[in-house]
């Protein structure tokens, strides 16, 4: 699960920098209004229905750190962890430690995370991502231009040949020798495996998911009004 519990992916947005006015006249991806349709949606159910009350010390634990944390237990940790032997709930938890001995950028790795879940529109990865952007005031407007991201001003070419290819293995799930070269003209070869972990990676928690209709948490909404 993303965090410690679930997505352990590290945050950031935006101040509104030079470079979100200059994406002003860009037409931006309406993350919010995504995560409107979910919570008005008659499909928001679970297929399984969240454990609000876990058995066991250490679950409740976790139950209490992802409410300091997130503000709610979170749902994909309150659908999959009652359920599972905890040593899946330790492997969830250790991709997001692993994300930290990254050398890539984190505003980078952010990007690739979120392309990936916008991609495979995973509501809740998404929703999660943005709130960590936020927790860290990071330029929240490249975010919302990602869907642009060949012809915004607000991304670099190494970012766009990264894109090019995180887009073309996620949608296609194979990768043309031109779009690896262009990619590799910019990154190291352990930059490179770090952006395959990112994306493999992010699979697993979008598959986790989509696959037992879990939806966002508004967790964005949440960290707005904490930070007012």
């Amino acid at each position: 699960m993303k965090s410690e519990t679930l997505h352990q992916a590290q945050v950031f947005t935006s101040p509104q920098s030079a470079g979100a006015r200059n994406a002003a006249a860009t037409p931006v991806r309406d993350l919010h209004g995504e995560i409107e349709v979910a919570r008005n949606s008659d499909a928001r159910d679970t297929f399984l229905p969240p454990i609000e009350k876990p058995r066991g010390l250490l679950l409740k634990l976790v139950y209490a750190m992802s409410r300091r944390q997130f503000g709610k237990v979170l749902t994909p940790l309150k659908v999959v962890s009652p359920r599972m032997p905890l040593a899946f709930s330790l492997f969830s938890g250790k991709i997001g430690k692993l994300d930290q001995k990254l050398t890539l950028p984190r505003e980078t790795v952010m990007l690739i995370r979120e392309q990936v879940a916008h991609i495979n529109v995973c509501l809740f990865c998404m929703d999660i991502g943005r709130s960590f952007i936020i927790k860290a005031s990071m330029n929240e407007a490249k975010f919302d231009a990602l869907e642009d991201y060949r012809t915004s001003p607000l991304f670099t070419d190494a970012e766009r040949a990264a894109l090019d290819y995180v887009t073309e293995l996620t949608k296609e799930k194979k990768v043309n020798p031109g779009t690896f070269a262009r990619m590799s003209n910019y990154y190291s070869e352990r930059e490179i495996c770090e952006i395959v972990w990112l994306i493999a990676s992010e699979h697993f928690y979008n598959m986790t998911n989509i696959g037992l209709n879990i939806h966002a948490d508004m967790l964005c909404d949440i960290c707005r009004k904490t930070k007012q």
